[in-house]
């Protein structure tokens, strides 16, 4: 497996972005393949998906969206969906050929609305558990867990303790130091490495769920390139329900599920994502011409 990664600064809408790139080992690249990633999370969760990538011949770039990771933070605070959308149309125009848009939650609602605004910025989309409609009570617990952390911990040993208790389904890895590309050692405590404004942030709070659904739903319709839904079988964001009306509203679209995932497809089943990610590719991308 491809593992070697270069890092690379892409231009967002009033922020500079890091990301990790990947490319194939002396062949010809299918494109770009942009890996977004979910609210709190970073581009590391898409380490494996992104050495995969390179391997199948795919050029592969795992962005840490604005406010996260060792990207800028905002300097008014703005992290509404629009805001991270705006970053994504920016990092597309950067490169020569549309890019394949795939975003877990946060990064895949970003990636809906980029695309319905604009049909030929992506030559492709794919969501990781997030549909227009998503459950109420996963997202309070998303929104929980991420306030909970703000006081930080004592050891990264809490850290991965709180981790396990938000997805106790998820396998516990035998080592805890991948945790400190997420968190930072400040005043001997440690702290996510994400700006808390986010949650305070009027847009992204439960009182607009319905506007970001219509918002979602709109560009939803607009949809015209090859789209795929990666949903977790034990997600308590995306139920049947979403899914279906996901389907419904861009048609040709379709759906794989991830046995045994939760929310977090990503890091719950990473290689079963990556399968049903790669295979899309091949299928559906590759043979896609625009109309």
């Amino acid at each position: 497996m491809i593992d070697t990664t270069t890092a690379v600064r892409l231009p967002g809408d009033g922020v500079t972005l890091t990301a990790d790139r990947w490319d194939p080992d002396g062949t010809h690249s299918h494109g770009t393949v942009l890996l977004l990633h979910g609210g709190g999370q970073t581009r590391h969760s898409w380490q494996r998906t992104g050495a995969r990538l390179a391997e199948h011949g795919w050029s592969a770039m795992a962005v840490d969206a604005r406010g996260h990771g060792d990207s800028d933070w905002a300097d008014d605070g703005d992290y509404a969906i629009a805001a991270h959308a705006r970053d994504l149309i920016a990092v597309a125009a950067s490169l020569d050929t549309p890019p394949v848009l795939v975003g877990a939650s946060m990064g895949g609602m970003a990636s809906l609305v980029a695309q319905g605004a604009n049909p030929t910025l992506g030559r492709a989309l794919v969501l990781v558990d997030i549909t227009p409609k998503a459950e109420p009570d996963g997202l309070a617990k998303i929104s929980t867990f991420m306030r909970e952390g703000l006081a930080g911990f004592d050891t990264l040993d809490d850290a991965a303790a709180a981790v396990a208790a938000y997805n106790p389904h998820r396998r516990r890895p035998p080592r805890i130091d991948g945790l400190r590309k997420n968190l930072r050692l400040r005043d001997g405590r440690w702290y996510w490495h994400w700006d808390p404004r986010m949650l305070s942030h009027r847009e992204n709070g439960p009182e607009q769920a319905g506007v970001r659904e219509e918002q979602a739903r709109a560009a939803a319709r607009a949809i015209t390139v090859p789209t795929l839904l990666i949903r977790g079988s034990q997600s308590d964001v995306v139920s049947d329900e979403g899914a279906r009306d996901l389907l419904a509203l861009i048609p040709g679209s379709r759906q794989v599920d991830v046995g045994g995932a939760g929310h977090m497809v990503s890091g719950d089943d990473n290689d079963v994502l990556s399968e049903g990610l790669l295979e899309f590719l091949a299928d559906d991308v590759s043979a896609y011409r625009p109309r």
